[in-house]
């Protein structure tokens, strides 16, 4: 019979002006990345906010992050230019992305372009000089499902 082992996991409080965070917060998110309700966030460097009903799709998602971040436009072919676009921006300095209505984002889109973008937002978090922050953010009644839908396409350690 396989064997189950659970890595400890440290809660973390939201600070201050976050808004409520629902379910565990940080269980089993990276650093990098929070689900929150629709309360203010609170963020230090740039905050920028992609409205996700402009990205259920691959094609408006990159729409929307070039509009939004100020990102070229080739951005807009590919999840690799995508990845060093957002290593550049964060070469600035720290940012926080806030999706509004979250469970939308790349809604029309099977669940793995979900995890792509997941993977190349931890990888810029990672590798830049400035902090990246994502937080997911949705109507209470909406975060559980953002949480599911996010635990399902996070890439797996």
């Amino acid at each position: 019979m396989p064997r189950l082992f659970l890595a400890p996991v440290r809660a973390v409080r939201p600070r201050a002006g976050e808004g409520t965070m629902t379910e565990g917060y940080a269980f089993g998110l990276p650093s990098w990345l929070s689900i929150a309700d629709a309360g203010p966030t609170d963020a230090s460097g740039e905050r920028t906010v992609l409205p996700a009903a402009r990205a259920r799709s691959r094609a408006g998602l990159f729409t929307a992050l070039v509009g939004a971040l100020d990102l070229p436009g080739h951005v807009g072919r590919n999840w690799d230019a995508l990845a060093d676009s957002l290593r550049d921006r964060l070469d600035a300095g720290p940012l926080t992305l806030v999706v509004d209505e979250a469970a939308q984002l790349l809604a029309d889109e099977p669940v793995g372009h979900l995890g792509l973008l997941l993977a190349v937002l931890g990888g810029a978090a990672g590798d830049a000089p400035h902090p990246l922050r994502v937080v997911l953010r949705d109507a209470p009644e909406r975060v559980p499902d953002v949480r599911r839908r996010t635990a399902r396409a996070l890439p797996r350690r």
